[in-house]
C-alpha cells in the first residue's frame, strides 16, 4: 500500500489544535443544563454496549454534516437551536474530526476531549437503552 499523505493520527492532532476541547470533569458538570446538548457520534452498538450520557442526542457520524446543514433534506431541528453543542465519541478522535468539519461549515461546537472512555470512571451518569423483548 502506498504511504498516505496524511495519517489519521495527524488529522486528529490538527483538528484538536483548532477546536474547543472539554475535559470530562467539566462536561459532567454540564449534564442537565438546558442550554447544553451532548451529541453522541458513536455507532448504536457502542451505545448499547457501554451506555450513553442521559439526555444526549444520537447522531451517527455518517449523517452529521447532513443533519446539521439547514439546507439539507436530512436536517434535524435540534441543530437549529441556540444551544451549546458538545460532541463525543468513544475516545475523542471522531469527535475532534467532526467538530473541525463543523467549524469549517460555520457551526459552533466543542467536543469531549477523552470521549466517553473516561466518563463513567469520573462519575458521569450513564444510561442504557431499554431492552427489547
Amino acid at each position: 500500500m502506498p504511504k498516505l499523505k496524511t495519517s489519521a493520527a495527524e488529522m486528529v492532532a490538527a483538528a484538536r489544535a483548532r477546536v474547543e476541547e472539554i475535559e470530562t470533569a467539566d462536561a459532567i458538570g454540564m449534564v442537565g443544563k438546558t442550554d447544553v446538548v451532548f451529541v453522541d457520534l458513536r455507532d448504536p452498538r457502542e451505545r448499547e454496549r457501554s451506555g450513553f450520557i442521559p439526555g444526549s442526542f444520537h447522531c451517527p457520524r455518517g449523517m452529521l454534516e447532513f443533519w446539521v446543514d439547514p439546507e439539507s433534506p436530512y436536517h434535524k431541528e435540534i441543530f437549529g437551536e441556540d444551544k451549546r453543542f458538545v460532541f463525543h465519541c468513544a475516545s475523542g478522535w471522531r469527535s475532534a474530526l467532526s467538530v473541525a468539519t463543523l467549524q469549517d461549515m460555520g457551526f459552533k461546537a466543542a467536543h469531549l476531549k477523552e470521549g466517553f472512555s473516561t466518563w463513567a470512571a469520573q462519575g458521569g451518569p450513564v444510561a442504557f437503552p431499554e431492552q427489547k423483548d
